[in-house]
């Protein structure tokens, strides 16, 4: 204990001890915003260059196209047969593309262990019994076939 703290009683080191944790869990929060804003601002700038990267890579595919596909005529093929060409490279690729997705999507499993899970969970809870607790303003005891006959009757004379 330092000197300061010699008079003080033990609720007062307390209460002292409460604020001052108090202060620190709200500048930590401070701190935590601060730094998710941050990270936040600078995600979303990092999401919109990659938007625009992409737009404008999007965009640059036909140019390209029509420049392999002239400078293939300039090598001395026909107009069609070089746009043939590059139409038919495009479609390799893709189909390149597709195969690779086939065989990265056949290896996807179910999530076996969280299944055995979910269904032990269930298999332990279907064999608990609920806890009967009383409703408050409820009858407590149960109702006898002279009630369920007054209230059908009720039903009946009201549909009348």
């Amino acid at each position: 204990m330092s000197p300061a703290d010699d008079g003080r009683s033990i609720g007062q080191l307390v209460a002292s001890a409460t604020t001052e944790l108090s202060a620190l869990v709200h500048e930590e929060i401070a701190l935590a915003k601060a730094e998710l804003r941050q990270d936040v601002k600078r995600g979303a700038i990092g999401s919109g260059a990659a938007v625009a990267a992409g737009i404008l890579a999007l965009f640059s595919l036909p140019v390209f196209s029509f420049a392999a596909a002239y400078g293939i005529h300039n090598l001395g093929l026909g107009l069609a047969w070089s746009f043939t060409i590059v139409g038919g490279v495009y479609l390799l690729v893709a189909l390149m593309l597709l195969l690779l997705a086939k065989a990265k999507l056949s290896k996807v499993r179910p999530p076996e262990r969280s299944i055995a899970s979910a269904k032990q969970s269930a298999a332990v809870l279907s064999g608990v019994k609920p806890h009967p607790r009383a409703v408050p303003g409820a009858r407590t005891e149960p109702k006898s076939a002279e009630t369920e006959t007054t209230a059908v009757e009720h039903v009946t004379r009201s549909s009348a």
